[in-house]
């Protein structure tokens, strides 16, 4: 292990101590803002600490068992070569696991997301994908226990969507879907091709962390507030009352609506709080542009950036970025992403831990 590394390690079991020593002062333990604080920076750190003392003890066993090795008793040297390479191994595996507990937190990993699916290029079939990319999302949540709720939606006749935005909530949603935004495209044989012909169309995926309106400044001068009637189904009531609303962020540009729930309040907080979170992820981009600040190839969210195919004649899915291929879109579509997801995970980190190294 590097000295920066250790040093990082070390700083942080002295951190540990030092909260739990201030966890019982009264005047701490007495104010709930003080402690809620402190609460969850030991929650970050206590993970680290553990596995710094598992690395500890590997360490201090893999130095008794070189000195046995190096026993004149043979039988004892024997016995210290091979708890030697097994220490080596176990310090080996826990020095890795570290460096991933290093790596600094999405703040935002712990939020709710905010999708958004568009049928791109492909006409009809671009929109029957969109549909498709969407149901496979919803049961990979549902595997996850994660729910939904579908907040605006344009549907086509043919099947799809041209349009669809929903709300997932559940632990580590973000964490595992932020990389899916950008294009994704799918090569098949569309349903209203009558001699058999491959197509490739395309889909559009954004994904951000869901923001509360309080979070950022939105100043009301800067609104176009639009209220209009639901298009929805069946002319219930909801058709029949201007409860839908379309919210227009003047400077940006940025169009928000929302028209699923009966109350034209209800639709109108919605609406603001997609605005709030589409504005954050503007401000994030710049400021990762402006400061050019490390960012993973995954992480790009690039919206022009085709990220996957979806290859229908050979059941395969690609992951462009990450040159990741399984011959499984059967199971993907069904949404088994489990082994995309964890491959990407996986890459981030690596790219991560080498840009920890790299400073």
């Amino acid at each position: 292990m590097d000295k920066n590394m250790h040093d990082r390690l070390v700083t942080s079991k002295e951190r540990l101590n030092e909260i739990d020593e201030l966890l019982l002062v009264p005047e701490v333990s007495g104010d709930m803002n003080k402690f809620r604080e402190l609460s969850k920076e030991r929650s970050k750190l206590a993970p680290i600490v553990e596995k710094f003392d598992e690395y500890t003890y590997a360490s201090q066993n893999k130095e008794d068992a070189l000195v046995m090795s190096n026993d004149s008793d043979p039988e004892i040297s024997s016995m210290g070569k091979e708890e030697f390479k097994k220490y080596e191994e176990e310090v080996v595996k826990i020095e890795e696991e570290l460096k991933i507990l290093l790596i600094p937190t999405d703040p935002n990993d712990g939020k709710d997301i905010i999708f958004e699916i568009k049928g791109a290029v492909g006409g009809d079939e671009a929109n029957i994908f969109a549909g498709d990319l969407f149901r496979m999302y919803i049961k990979y949540c549902d595997s996850k226990k994660w729910s939904y709720k579908i907040i605006d939606e344009s549907p086509c006749g043919v099947g799809g969507y041209s349009y669809i935005q929903f709300v997932v909530s559940g632990d580590d949603a973000y964490s595992h879907l932020k990389f899916e935004s950008g294009v994704h495209r799918v090569q098949r044989v569309p349903r209203t091709e009558a001699n058999g012909r491959i197509h490739t169309s395309t889909a559009t995926v954004v994904v951000m962390p869901k923001i509360e309106v309080n979070e950022i400044n939105i100043r009301t001068e800067d609104l176009r507030v639009d209220r209009y009637r639901s298009q929805g189904a069946g002319g219930q009531n909801v058709n029949k009352t201007e409860s839908a609303v379309r919210i227009t962020h003047l400077p940006t540009g940025i169009v928000v609506s929302c028209q699923t729930e009966k109350s034209q309040i209800q639709n109108h907080e919605i609406c603001m709080q997609m605005l709030a979170s589409k504005l954050a992820q503007l401000e994030e981009e710049k400021k990762e542009k402006d400061e050019a600040q490390y960012r993973s190839k995954i992480g790009s969210g690039d919206r022009n950036e085709k990220i996957r195919t979806y290859n229908y004649p050979q059941n395969r899915v690609t992951d462009h970025r990450i040159g990741f291929t399984i011959q499984q879109l059967d199971r993907v579509m069904e949404g088994d992403l489990d082994s995309i997801v964890d491959a990407l995970i996986n890459y981030d980190q690596q790219q991560k831990i080498a840009g920890n190294a790299s400073k």
